[in-house]
Formats: C-alpha cells, sequence, structure tokens
C-alpha cells in the first residue's frame, strides 16, 4: 500500500512540476524575443545567465539532497518557488529585462536556475532514490512528468498567443496543487539510511572529482549533451520561422511539443527494456547517437514536416538517456551520493557548459542562420561521441541496476570506487 500510495502521489507531482515547467520555460525564446524584442545575441546572454547560476546551486543541491537522503526538503523549496512563479515573470522577470538586461538575466538566472534547471534534476534524483527503496522504475514515474509536460505544451502556443501572462499564471496554479500532495507523501526512513545520509560530509562528495570514472562519464555529458542542449535553446524560435505567420508557428510548435512529449512517456515505459539489452554505457552511447542524428538533420532539411520530424527524435532520445544516466551512476558509484553524483556530473556539467557555450551559439546564429550553425554543433558532438566510446567504463546487461554497488562488482570497478566508499 505504501507503494503504491507513493508512487501515485509521486507520479501527480512529477505531472504538475513539468506542466509548470513547460508553461514557464517552453516558449522562453519565443518570450525573449518576440514579446520583449532581444535579439538572438541578448537571448544567448539570458540562457547563459540561466546556466551559470543553475550551475552554482547544484552542487549545493546535489550535497543538500544527500545529506537530507529521503527528507522532503528540497521538494517543499522546489514546490514554494513554483508557486510563485506566475508573480515573477510578470512582475520581476520581464520588467527588469527591459530596464536592464544585465540585471534582468542575473536575478532570472538565479530564480529559473534554482527553481526550474536544477530543480528538476533534484526532484528527479529524490524520485529514484524512492524508487530504489520502495521497489518502483524511476522511469515509470518519471513518465508522469512527460504527461504533464505534454498535457501543458498542448495548448501553451495558442495561449501565449493571447497573452503569456496566462501561461505563467496557470504554472503557479500548479505550484499551489504541488504542497498538499507533499503533505500526504509519507516517506520512512530506516535508522541505516538516516545514519547514512547524516554521516556524509562535504569532502565526500569533493572526493568524487578524484575519480577516473567520473571524469571518463564527464566526456560524453560535456560534450555530446551540453552541445545538443545548446542546440535545443532557441529551436523553438527557428520552428517558427519555418512558417510565414510567427504566431502559427508557435502555436504549431505546442502542438508538436505536446506530441513529442505523449511518445516520450510511452518510450519511459519502455526505456528500462531497452537498456537492460545494451546496457548503461551502450544506451549513453545510443542516446546520444540519437542527439546527433537530430542536430545533423535539423541544419540539412527545411520545411515544417521535415524539421517537426527531427523533434520527434527527442521523444526517442531522452527516456534512454534518462534510464541510462541512473543506471550508470547506480552500477559504478556509491548509491548515498547518487544526487551530488547527478547534480554535479550531469546538472552542473550541462550548465557549465551551457553558460560558455550560450552566447557563442546565439551570435553565430545572427551570424550564419540557424542550419549552418547546427552542422558547426553536431561536427563537435561527433567528436566527442568517439571519445566517449572509451572513456565510459562498460556495464553489464542486466535485468537492473543495482541500487548500491555489490561487492563483486566493487571489486572489479577497482580503488577509485572504494575512495568514495
Amino acid at each position: 500500500m505504501t507503494l503504491k500510495k507513493n508512487y501515485a502521489l509521486l507520479s501527480a507531482f512529477l505531472f504538475l512540476y513539468f506542466f509548470a515547467q513547460a508553461m514557464s520555460i517552453s516558449l522562453l525564446a519565443l518570450w525573449l524575443k518576440s514579446t520583449l524584442g532581444l535579439t538572438g545575441a541578448q537571448t544567448g546572454v539570458v540562457f547563459a545567465a540561466n546556466s551559470f547560476f543553475a550551475m552554482a546551486s547544484q552542487p549545493i543541491y546535489g550535497f543538500v539532497s544527500d545529506k537530507a537522503g529521503l527528507r522532503k526538503t528540497i521538494l517543499w523549496t522546489v514546490g514554494v518557488l513554483v508557486l510563485l512563479s506566475g508573480a515573477f515573470f510578470a512582475f520581476v522577470y520581464g520588467p527588469l529585462l527591459k530596464i536592464n538586461l544585465l540585471l534582468g538575466a542575473i536575478v532570472g538566472g538565479v530564480y529559473l536556475g534554482v527553481t526550474f534547471s536544477a530543480g528538476s534534476f533534484a526532484i528527479e534524483s529524490y524520485v529514484d532514490r524512492v524508487g530504489r527503496k520502495y521497489g518502483f522504475e524511476y522511469s515509470r514515474a518519471r513518465l508522469w512528468g512527460s504527461l504533464g509536460f505534454a498535457f501543458a505544451a498542448f495548448f501553451s502556443g495558442r495561449l501565449f498567443n493571447i497573452d503569456p501572462l496566462i501561461n505563467f499564471t496557470l504554472a503557479s496554479v500548479a505550484g499551489l496543487l504541488l504542497l498538499p500532495l507533499l503533505a500526504f507523501t509519507k516517506i520512512e526512513a530506516s535508522e541505516d539510511e538516516r545514519r547514512s545520509s547524516d554521516s556524509l560530509k562535504p569532502q565526500d562528495a569533493l572526493a568524487i572529482l578524484k575519480l577516473p570514472k567520473f571524469w571518463g562519464f564527464m566526456v560524453l555529458i560535456l560534450g555530446v549533451t551540453n552541445l545538443y542542449l545548446v542546440y535545443d535553446q532557441q529551436f523553438p524560435a527557428y520552428y517558427a520561422s519555418q512558417f510565414a505567420d510567427p504566431k502559427q508557428g508557435a502555436a504549431m510548435f505546442g502542438y508538436l511539443n505536446s506530441a513529442q512529449i505523449f511518445v516520450e512517456a510511452g518510450m519511459l515505459f519502455v526505456a528500462p527494456f531497452i537498456v537492460n539489452r545494451t546496457g548503461a554505457k551502450y544506451g549513453l552511447l545510443l542516446a546520444a547517437a540519437i542527439m546527433i542524428t537530430r542536430i545533423t538533420g535539423s541544419g540539412l532539411v527545411t520545411g515544417p514536416w521535415a524539421i517537426s520530424a527531427m523533434k520527434m527524435l527527442h521523444a526517442i532520445e531522452l527516456p534512454i538517456l534518462a534510464v541510462s544516466i541512473f543506471r550508470y551512476i547506480a552500477f559504478h558509484f556509491e548509491a548515498r551520493l547518487a544526487s551530488t553524483l547527478y547534480l554535479v556530473g550531469v546538472s552542473f556539467g550541462h550548465s557549465l557548459g551551457l553558460t560558455i557555450l550560450s552566447p557563442i551559439v546565439g551570435k553565430s546564429y545572427d551570424l550564419i542562420g540557424f542550419p549552418h550553425t547546427y552542422l558547426l554543433i553536431a561536427l563537435g558532438a561527433a567528436a566527442f561521441w568517439l571519445a566517449s566510446l572509451f572513456s565510459l567504463s562498460p556495464t553489464p546487461r542486466t535485468a537492473g541496476a543495482p541500487a548500491r554497488t555489490p561487492p563483486l562488482a566493487q571489486a572489479e570497478l577497482g580503488p577509485d570506487v572504494a575512495k568514495v566508499n
């Protein structure tokens, strides 16, 4: 009964959280350009600020999450911040960006980074931790998050065309509903679990940086996935440009985004079976190969239908990537540091790359256009993909990664894991 109740409540939490995320930031590039009138380079500065402040909060989020263990501290924090999203966009973010771009970018970067960028990673890591305790697959809960995002995306474009503030208000309503869900969720930590999380020290988290396996993992994260994310940042604006009427493009992107995420939700159910067959290492490489295919295709094809087909590849890639990341971390590293590894390795790594790349790529869009920039991004991603073939550590093709590294696997992985354990 506890398993079903916690699965249902956390699934509902993910549904509402990602609904709010879609309403707040899925059309952020369009809001910055069409509503506020920012250029590509200025939009890149805003996204870079978002990434920088997400990056700054992620190591703290990761350590606090591991220190809190199964306590709901992070979820309460994020829930309250989501509740404030409508007021923030209407009365703080938009006016500040018009008055002072840099100040607005900094303030917005702090809020969006903590609430939706780093916040989503912290929530996903928490759900994975609870799933390993109560025996449900992370991706089976996460699919409800995708459905929430899809539900919002289905009509977000039309609402955006009426008034973007409607989208932001609905995000706040979702935030309001998150709080009672958290109140009813009961996660009971054992004495050993509490002792393990309470004993965690900052030097334990810092020891991750000494692990060769961690840096081998980061080749793919810092390389392929970062380049993919910077490609995807202003993709809504490029998609809308395929239409004679930008408002029609915004509405169609909402429909497309919704369709893509519904397929993504189905793939989140299927992805564990795929990763069981490939192993986590080759699951990561498969997801990265699909990313490169989408980037390359976006630079080569033209027209709404062809560009839409490229967008739909995201529905296949993301679930495989998400499951593979958690399986890879669970097999190669200690369980009590899972959040730190996820938020430092994946989330912090993404933010670091996006902080550097966003303004550069934004300027490239202005100078040589979207298609040529996409082809350059794809070339760089392919180089990192080849390097990842050798840098990622092998993982077995099993029915599932262990919640904690077993003694046999730990012995096989060598002394670098023992340093953390």
